[in-house]
């Protein structure tokens, strides 16, 4: 799809301070990637630019909110490309294309220049090919910020691709002493059979790259989906409420013609749960969930340097199959948002295709780190690609 002059994308008046520093490192900006609008979707069937399609298969969807980044780097149109990640808007994606998706610890990268919807969740990470170029990437984009930003940690830039090691310098058992555990919960019901088979079949290899592979029971994960979305749709509707169409959008129209549905739906949602006589019930509440599910993953990863999920409950779906059922487009991010929830670091890389339908479709590993050990997390996950992954 090509745009025609009427559609052309309007010109940002500044860079974010992720982009500034990309190109202070010699990067070249091709131009704008799709996503649904204001970050609101699983699919990027709800943007404002008409939808992005899945590279491996046309009839399907890439992923969302960042799913145009995920499909250029899939079909090989850049090395790399920025999405940001609320709830599991890049990684998603990641899985959908077969490529590789890296959330940052929330505070780690400066958000100046980004659009916020959940001002709580947002992070700005790098879609790439391989883990090497995404340690790349996140190396040029941590320099620090002289902009005022209140959720950005006062942490050292790092060369975070100096850390990676070839092939040819490991040893024969290269994850030796490093404990995984698989969360119980995500390989359950809800989960397609294939996907788990995928998942297992990882776990098998990290152990024969001499880590130690467990299950083990977070009790709350499956509590962190409603108290996302009551979360971050309760911030989505108080930070786009400055786009009213008199302080920023088109005079011409009225708020409500000037979004699209998937954002009305949202921003009602979040309205609701703010409101008077049901904030207690629900906001509250939501917040209380938040700790219990941030108590029980900081507790496993006390033990265990990597958690292991999957990256999504099942490979890319058809266009169309849940634009309009809401309820279970939420759903698929049931993998991911707890690690939002918390500020975890986590990278999705590829675990392997599936058959559907006699097509082959990628699925993603999800590897999760403590706080601000991104270092440690690009190594296992550059280990784990390098010693297992095939054309």
């Amino acid at each position: 799809y090509t745009l025609s002059l009427h559609d052309a994308l309007p010109i940002s008046p500044f860079n974010s301070h992720v982009v500034s520093a990309l190109k202070a490192s010699g990067a070249i900006i091709l131009g704008k990637t799709n996503l649904d609008e204001f970050g609101m979707g699983s699919t990027t069937e709800t943007s404002a630019y008409r939808a992005t399609r899945n590279p491996w298969e046309h009839r399907r969807v890439p992923g969302g909110s960042s799913g145009g980044s995920a499909a250029a780097v899939a079909q090989h149109q850049c090395i790399a490309a920025l999405g940001s990640d609320t709830g599991g808007s890049i990684r998603q994606p990641a899985s959908f294309c077969g490529v590789v998706g890296l959330k940052p610890t929330f505070g780690l990268l400066s958000r100046h220049g980004l659009m916020s919807y959940a001002s709580s969740f947002d992070c700005i990470g790098p879609v790439t090919s391989s883990v090497q170029d995404a340690a790349i990437v996140l190396s040029a984009m941590s320099e620090p910020s002289q902009q005022i930003d209140s959720t950005l940690q006062k942490q050292k830039s790092s060369a975070y691709h100096e850390h990676l090691l070839d092939i040819e310098h490991m040893t024969t058992q290269p994850l030796r002493g490093r404990r995984f555990a698989i969360i119980k919960e995500t390989i359950g019901p809800g989960v397609e059979i294939s996907v788990v088979e995928r998942i297992l079949t990882a776990a098998s290899d990290i152990e024969d790259l001499g880590g130690i592979v467990d299950v083990v029971s977070c009790p709350t994960f499956n509590l962190g989906l409603p108290a996302y979305y009551i979360l971050a749709l309760s911030e989505a509707s108080s930070n786009l409420a400055r786009y009213d169409n008199v302080r920023f959008g088109d005079s011409e129209l009225s708020r409500s013609e000037g979004m699209g549905a998937e954002v009305k739906r949202r921003i009602l949602m979040g309205s609701y749960a703010l409101s008077a006589g049901h904030s207690d019930a629900y906001y509250k509440r939501a917040q209380e969930v938040r700790s219990l599910v941030e108590a029980d993953l900081s507790t496993k990863l006390k033990t265990y340097d990597v958690l292991l999920t999957p990256a999504a409950p099942t490979p890319a779906f058809r266009a169309n199959e849940k634009k309009d059922h809401p309820l279970a487009m939420f759903s698929g991010d049931m993998m991911t948002v707890n690690i939002n929830l918390c500020g975890l670091p986590a990278i999705v890389v590829r675990g392997g295709k599936v058959l559907v339908e006699d097509k082959l479709l990628p699925v993603g590993l999800q590897f999760i780190g403590r706080p601000f050990g991104e270092v440690s997390l690009l190594e296992t996950a550059h280990i784990f690609e390098i010693c297992t992954w095939k054309n």
